[in-house]
């Protein structure tokens, strides 16, 4: 398959699950409209693509960096989509939203954190760390906070709002 044809067949499935505002981000150079060059290799030989999309108001990412081109990798996202409106189809809709909130896309960096950014990381109040410890404290917690390690995306929101604002002080 091209990677226009996969762009394409990616843009058409995300219209049919009634998705908008969609954005394909890749390593390949874009043209003036902002889709990859159809015949264009990834600059630093990353594969990986991530699009982002709204669909009933809430932001998604379905990212994929599995296969060895770029265009295999937006058709594998295209095909988990179709698959996935299928379950829509075939009557299990609750089903559906169930499996799509996860991927929902994360909170913007500067979210709000309920809990000290010192709580968060695991400093003690009235503690000043350096850059180096927060980044240290941060990937610690990370891999127990990130989604794919059991992990859940609120933790791993407010770990990362925590971090942000580690650095800010």
């Amino acid at each position: 398959m091209t990677p226009d044809k996969a762009r394409q067949e990616l843009q058409w499935e995300i219209s049919r699950l009634g998705g908008r505002y969609v954005v394909i981000s890749t390593s390949i150079p874009l043209r003036r409209d902002g889709n990859p060059f159809a015949s264009a290799k990834p600059d630093n030989g990353d594969t990986g693509v991530a699009v982002y999309f709204e669909r009933k108001g809430k932001q998604m990412v379905f990212a994929c960096d599995r296969w060895d081109r770029p265009q295999d990798n937006m058709r594998a996202i295209q095909k988990t989509i179709e698959a996935m409106r299928g379950i829509e189809r075939w009557g299990a809709s609750d089903m559906l939203e169930r499996a799509f909130s996860a991927f929902e896309a994360l909170p913007a960096p500067g979210a709000t954190v309920a809990r000290s950014w010192r709580e968060v990381l695991g400093f003690p109040p009235g503690s000043s760390p350096d850059r180096e410890g927060i980044e240290i404290a941060y990937r610690s917690k990370a891999k127990k906070a990130h989604p794919d390690a059991g992990g859940s995306n609120d933790a791993m929101a407010e770990l990362n709002a925590a971090r942000q604002q580690a650095f800010a002080h």
